[in-house]
């Protein structure tokens, strides 16, 4: 039992231990070698699809499991504690996009696919508009029924493996975010796209990210997402959903990393006792659990707000900004912990203190993650 059980259902705490059972022992001790290939364990993403994990946030009336957002956090911090990169491998972007702003047809054509193991990305990065979404020059022109596209995307997560992206480009430069930039859903095989080869990254390594081209591509209409002008609403609506959960994958590597270096402290000794019973380690073990306890908190009740119907951007925002802060922070003193162990790959606290970084960055650097809450508390 942990500290908060008590605060889950019975539902929540079993399929909590089926996901932690699994990625304990089978993702973990997997991941741990794949990574250092940058390597996929495809083997293991077909078992995780198997128990359901792909389909957590699918409706059941299209044949999903239907958890609400708090759920689904509470799996993916478990999935993340085995291997964060696995984690987004598995999750990605799911069901988000089409259940924000799909329609019928959209949303029973996703389902199915990820029913059979498919993958859905999300491409809205581009090397010149990373933090400024807006920014980005990827086009967009209707011709008939068809929308011809050129430009491309990076830093785009399954870029390689997804069965479906949702990609943004701008129709109208002069509407700029209001009215100018439009969403659709891009199919794996539409002629004029390409898949250029995964980054080399620092951490979460088995997942792969890529960048997309896109070269006098053809997009029938019914491919569009929501109406001409709304893709830059959709983003930041699908970004809102997605934020705490990612949240949770961050504070999913701050506790593997509390663990690993709990158990260090109490088998490694220095000066005739366990280095816990030293100050400075014990007093920077307990500032790991102050930290990993809170970002877990704010985390769940970012999803519970959105469990209630309510956008909290504000909320949002603080959850996935501190739960990456943490995951960095925490991390950071596990390999401090194991002192010069810590600093190599023999010891397992390098890879999260890696993996770490990546949550101060992707889906709103942490520096925007401010911006959002600053402008919330000044309007």
């Amino acid at each position: 039992m942990t500290d908060f059980d008590f605060m889950l259902t019975d539902e929540q705490t079993e399929l909590r231990n089926l996901v932690r059972d699994f990625a304990q022992k089978e993702v973990k001790p997997v991941c741990r070698e794949a990574e250092r290939e940058a390597r996929v364990p495809e083997e293991l993403v077909k078992t995780a699809n198997e128990m359901g994990l792909n389909m957590v946030t699918v409706p059941e009336e299209y044949g999903g499991l239907g958890l609400d957002n708090l759920t689904y956090a509470i799996l993916r911090e478990e999935l993340a504690k085995g291997d964060a990169g696995f984690a987004s491998r598995v999750f990605g972007f799911g069901f988000a996009p089409v259940k924000i702003a799909g329609n019928e047809e959209q949303r029973h054509w996703v389902a199915d696919l990820m029913k059979n193991g498919g993958v859905m990305a999300f491409g809205l990065t581009e090397s010149g508009s990373g933090s400024n979404a807006g920014g980005m020059v990827s086009t967009a022109r209707r011709v008939g029924d068809e929308y011809i596209i050129n430009g491309g995307k990076t830093f785009i997560t399954n870029g390689d493996c997804a069965d479906v992206i949702t990609i943004f480009a701008v129709t109208d430069k002069e509407k700029g975010t209001k009215g100018g930039i439009t969403a659709f859903l891009l199919p794996k095989d539409t002629p004029g796209f390409a898949v250029g080869p995964h980054e080399d990254k620092m951490g979460i390594r088995c997942v792969h990210t890529n960048s997309l081209f896109f070269d006098e591509m053809r997009l029938p209409l019914k491919y569009r997402l929501g109406e001409e002008g709304q893709g830059y609403s959709i983003a930041m609506k699908i970004l809102d959903e997605s934020r705490p959960t990612t949240g949770s994958s961050a504070v999913g590597i701050a506790q593997a990393a509390l663990d690993e270096a709990v158990a260090y402290s109490k088998e490694r000794v220095v000066f005739g006792k366990p280095i816990w019973k030293h100050e400075g380690v014990g007093f920077m073990l307990a500032d790991m659990e102050i930290q990993t306890q809170a970002a877990r908190q704010l985390v769940w009740g970012a999803c519970r707000s959105a469990d209630a119907g309510i956008v909290n951007k504000k909320l949002v925002a603080a959850a996935k900004c501190f739960a990456g802060d943490t995951a960095v922070a925490v991390s950071t003193n596990a390999v401090q912990v194991f002192g010069g162990n810590g600093y190599t790959r023999e010891y397992p606290v390098e890879k999260l203190m890696r993996d770490a970084k990546i949550y101060q960055i992707f889906e709103g650097t942490n520096q925007i993650q401010r911006m959002i809450i600053s402008g919330a508390l000044t309007r």
